[in-house]
């Protein structure tokens, strides 16, 4: 398999972000026909939510959201660890021409310090092993990733608030101690890795494996602890 770079994995998690969820959305949630895009308008729409919601400053790592698409209506859904991210992404798709609502599905994070300590940890599990550390803009720990003062941040407000910064393939989710992880990756091997790396992690109660291998529709199995 030819390795990809790492302005290369941004777009196709991208691009999959819509592909996984859009057939569910369509089926699901638009029981009767109506209006619709042409499809020269549903790819430009396609692509501007894509720009939009990667774009956003407020997206980072502990972050997931995908989206599809009812007649003219934009369906956000996933995980947002700071409220403000629900609301900056609706107000960004919302404003792109053609689209006449956004149905905010997006689910807020509880605020939690100890989901704080198992991102930190599942963080640095993650992304301090060599083979993954081309999924990480920062290429190393947490510390390196938001700095020196990142003791200080972290007493102040959590993990939460002071998020890594840059591009990162595996998007972690933790809820309740419950850890999700999401994103693309070049193959199965650094999936298992990825997945063991979490579930290794101290404070979490589960670990669900939701990486996509490039190339492949299937997911790898789960993980509990």
């Amino acid at each position: 398999m030819s390795r990809l770079s790492r302005h290369a994995l941004p777009t196709l998690a991208a691009l999959l972000i819509v592909t996984l969820s859009a057939p569910a959305v369509i089926a699901q949630d638009n029981p009767a026909p109506g209006p619709t895009w042409s499809q020269e308008d549903t790819l430009r729409i396609v692509r501007e939510v894509q720009k939009k919601i990667t774009g956003l400053t407020t997206y980072g790592v502990f972050d997931w959201i995908t989206f599809g698409i009812q007649g003219k209506t934009i369906i956000l859904r996933g995980y947002a660890s700071r409220p403000v991210l629900k609301s900056d992404a609706e107000n960004a798709v919302k404003r792109i021409q053609g689209v006449e609502k956004v149905d905010n599905q997006i689910e807020v994070l509880p605020y939690s310090p100890m989901d704080d300590r198992v991102r930190a940890e599942v963080y640095n599990r993650i992304y301090t092993q060599p083979s993954l550390r081309k999924y990480n803009a920062n290429q190393g720990t947490l510390g390196r990733a938001i700095g020196p003062g990142a003791g200080i941040a972290l007493q102040a407000g959590g993990i939460t608030n002071t998020p890594p910064m840059g591009f990162h393939g595996i998007h972690i989710i933790v809820n309740r101690g419950k850890v999700i992880l999401y994103g693309v990756v070049l193959n199965d091997t650094d999936s298992a890795i990825a997945g063991m790396q979490a579930n290794s992690a101290s404070g979490a109660f589960s670990v669900d494996n939701d990486l996509i291998v490039q190339g492949s529709a299937s997911k790898p199995k789960s993980a509990a602890k």
